[in-house]
């Protein structure tokens, strides 16, 4: 790691714009829930426990699109399914949980959002959304295309982002619509989730050898670094290959131990979503028993 942050500036390795950018979704975020929450209907005071699932959210977010993580994934793919995981698997989760419902109430008063969600609303349509885009990205030719153009690698990064939230929102509601799921259902969903997300780190573990130029061919790999360093920087093939190599593993078993861990972290977040949803359900089910007792007790009551 001494090599690492001794061959790249700070601002290479910390990516302060991204920092700046989301210090101010976190300055507009505490002016919604504290200054400007009269505006918003039946809005109630947002408690501290939603407030650092949000920033940890933004801070999931940091790390998957900046920082010494998202360099070292222009690098080692290992690195950049650990990036995506964070960002796609861990970090939309949080950002809604850290969102007040009553905003969501308000915003879903608009025509136009009200509109879009009919379409997009569908639980399968974020189902398949999702999954298609992030298996898409990983076909071979695609992934060394979008990272070696920095617009559309970060216009499909944010597409990605966009439909993950989609996904989980059925997975999180905070919202009763006509789509809300059971808990069942959730559940469910989360399963047939996890079996479109398989092809994709399949593909990536079980190949018989390197997939992506980007990780092989140091010209590939030298325009995709291009873009994490300032302009007029020196390219440090050093750390590419041989003996100065920041990597430990071959490309090939950089690539399978990649794959693996993006099944695993999908697999564990599922599950703590799933033993959530499990919990939720329980309570459901106490607190509408009495009620139900209540009901049986009046009719007995009535036949009397």
């Amino acid at each position: 790691m001494e090599q690492f942050f001794s061959t790249f500036t700070a601002r290479t390795i910390w990516t302060p714009e991204l920092i700046l950018v989301l210090a101010l979704v976190s300055i507009i975020y505490f002016l919604i829930i504290n200054r400007f929450r009269h505006l918003f209907a039946d809005s109630k005071p947002v408690s501290l426990r939603r407030q650092v699932y949000f920033h940890l959210g933004l801070l999931a977010v940091y790390i998957g699109f900046g920082g010494p993580l998202y360099v070292l994934g222009h690098i080692m793919l290992s690195m950049h399914m650990l990036s995506m995981a964070i960002v796609y698997l861990i970090a939309p989760p949080l950002l809604l949980l850290g969102i007040p419902s009553w905003f969501f109430k308000s915003i879903a008063q608009l025509n136009i959002v009200r509109s879009i969600f009919k379409v997009i609303g569908f639980p399968l349509f974020g189902l398949l959304l999702f999954n298609a885009i992030f298996s898409f990205y990983h076909i071979p030719f695609t992934f060394d295309f979008l990272m070696t153009s920095e617009v559309w690698h970060n216009v499909y990064q944010l597409a990605m982002l966009l439909a993950a939230m989609l996904m989980w929102w059925h997975i999180i509601p905070r919202l009763t619509t006509k789509y809300e799921l059971s808990e069942l259902k959730r559940i469910g969903y989360m399963f047939m989730s996890g079996v479109l997300f398989t092809p994709a780190c399949a593909l990536i573990i079980f190949a018989n050898g390197p997939l992506y130029a980007t990780y092989t061919d140091p010209s590939t790999w030298a325009v995709a670094m291009s873009y994490c360093l300032p302009p007029g920087t020196d390219m440090p093939f050093e750390i590419f290959s041989g003996e100065q190599a920041l990597s430990v593993l071959s490309p090939l078993h950089d690539q399978q131990f990649g794959g693996a861990m993006m099944k695993v972290i999908q697999e564990l977040a599922y599950a703590v979503a799933i033993g959530a949803t499990f919990k939720l359900w329980m309570k459901r089910d106490k607190e509408e028993t009495p009620k139900l007792k209540i009901k049986e007790y009046d009719m007995y009551q009535t036949e009397g």
